[in-house]
């Protein structure tokens, strides 16, 4: 059976995607996101986002996209580039501060003016 775009529908899916977190020492089969959220291949996403809310960090097999303020506490932690981004614009326009921009163990970017 598929879906309207052509997709196999989520309970056709024979191998779904497992997820670990060495944190909470626990792993976690994501047929629920297939099966009953229907997500898709935005699976994982929806896990390490859930994940995140409900213990305070990712697991393992996501990097998120990290601003942190040099100037305050403020930080927020994104799956993508662009809201990562978006957040640091927002808040050094408003707050005058410069943030920090970085995903895993790339070099970070600098957002706002150095004071």
């Amino acid at each position: 059976m598929t879906d309207r775009s052509g997709s196999p529908a989520p309970e056709d899916v024979e191998d779904p995607p497992t997820v670990t977190c060495s944190r909470c020492d626990r792993s976690w089969t994501l047929t629920y996101e297939l099966d009953e959220l229907r997500v898709g291949n935005r699976a994982v996403e929806k896990f390490a986002l859930d994940h995140r809310q409900h213990t305070g960090h990712f697991p393992e097999e996501v990097t998120p996209w990290v601003a942190d303020c040099r100037q305050c506490p403020d930080g927020e932690a994104f799956l993508a580039e662009r809201p990562t981004r978006r957040w640091a614009a927002a808040h050094a326009r408003h707050t005058r501060h410069t943030i920090e921009v970085r995903h895993g163990d790339d070099e970070p970017a600098v957002v706002g003016l150095e004071e």
